[in-house]
């Protein structure tokens, strides 16, 4: 009889070894629930109303990848996205580079998925551009010997989009940080001191837009002297009207049936004075919660010849002339590539100087 008990209770742990298995993401190939969403937590750039479609878009391609419900989770906040997919809350996200070295150092199952290439279809122009921006009718103030300068940023009022964004504040801090340095007076200035405004500080004042496009309508309403925010974030509100493509001296006018929050500032211009290209964002996966088997369904899905010509994914001319707002823009050769986690280790290398 003893025999026998021990028996069950043998039997009975190597069933709940077996459970216990079944619901290591990334070490059997399976998941604990595949009937469950899988949740994409988006930053607040990504989070607007007039994204919908996009979003919905790549929760259809990642649905039928791994025949499982999508669920999309919208944000207010970049800390928001990233403790989604740091604390075993998300699956996947959308994040600029530094969102996602934030992530990673938090939790690190959290690893990149695909970037979007560049217009040649290829790893190493895959770049997008972080602005540094005046109102029309300013930026004389902002050249140098017939050339655009940052010099006279000091002391202004200062627009950042979050501490956790890429082009938003990683790569233009860096910039500033590295520029200013020279000087005698700014030699010891460091990348945390320009998070804060007010005397004896490098800027007069520091406010943060909490996006992209919450940036660039603190200049818009004149709460900022200059603002930093990306060019494709602010894509589908804006039009150039004078100037080369993300070059200093480019003027940008809001479209006069831009959507919220640019609804409020139709006609307004801005000029770029300082622009700086910036590695593609990723979308990211997380181990935790994503086994080995469905990552790499999904790249060989994202990675594919259907969904580099799906125009709600990689919008054409024709569609976007339609009405559709796009994620990514189908220009030429654009499509998902997958990296690793050093591609991204100059973003992690600024946030070391």
């Amino acid at each position: 009889m003893r025999s026998m008990q021990l028996l069950f209770v043998v039997l009975a742990v190597m069933i709940v070894l077996a459970a216990c298995g079944s619901g290591g993401g990334n070490t059997t190939g399976t998941t604990s629930n595949t009937n469950s969403p899988v949740v994409i937590a988006w930053l607040p750039n990504e989070s607007g109303a007039e994204l919908n479609d996009a979003r919905d878009a790549i929760g259809k391609a990642v649905s039928e990848a791994l025949g499982r419900p999508v669920e999309h989770r919208t944000t207010t906040d970049y800390l928001i996205a990233v403790e989604a997919l740091a604390n075993n809350t998300a699956h996947l996200g959308f994040f600029g580079a530094e969102a996602y070295v934030q992530a990673h150092a938090k939790n690190a199952n959290v690893i990149p998925l695909v970037i979007p290439s560049g217009s040649d279809g290829r790893v190493e122009t895959a770049v997008y551009y972080s602005w540094l921006a005046v109102a029309r009718g300013q930026e004389g103030a902002y050249q140098k010997d017939g050339a655009f300068s940052i010099d006279n940023i000091q002391g202004k009022r200062f627009s950042f989009v979050s501490s956790s964004s890429t082009s938003g504040f990683r790569v233009p801090a860096a910039g500033i940080v590295r520029y200013f340095s020279q000087q005698d007076q700014w030699k010891n200035l460091s990348t945390d001191e320009l998070i804060e405004g007010g005397a004896n500080k490098f800027f007069g004042e520091v406010l943060f837009g909490g996006s992209h496009q919450g940036s660039a309508v603190n200049l818009l309403s004149g709460k900022a002297d200059v603002a930093a925010f990306c060019d494709v974030c602010v894509s589908n509100y804006v039009e150039l009207v004078e100037g080369q493509e993300n070059r200093p001296g480019a003027v940008y006018r809001v479209l006069a049936n831009a959507s919220e929050p640019f609804d409020k500032f139709p006609g307004a211009e801005f000029v770029i004075i300082s622009s700086t290209p910036v590695l593609n964002a990723p979308f990211v996966a997380n181990r935790s919660m994503l086994s080995n088997d469905e990552i790499k369904r999904l790249q060989d899905v994202l990675t594919s010849d259907a969904i580099a010509n799906n125009p709600r994914i990689f919008a054409t001319k024709a569609e976007i002339d339609a009405g559709f707002k796009p994620l990514f823009r189908k220009t030429d050769k654009e499509r998902f590539l997958v990296v690793d986690d050093a591609f991204f280790n100059p973003i992690r290398e600024l946030a070391a100087r």
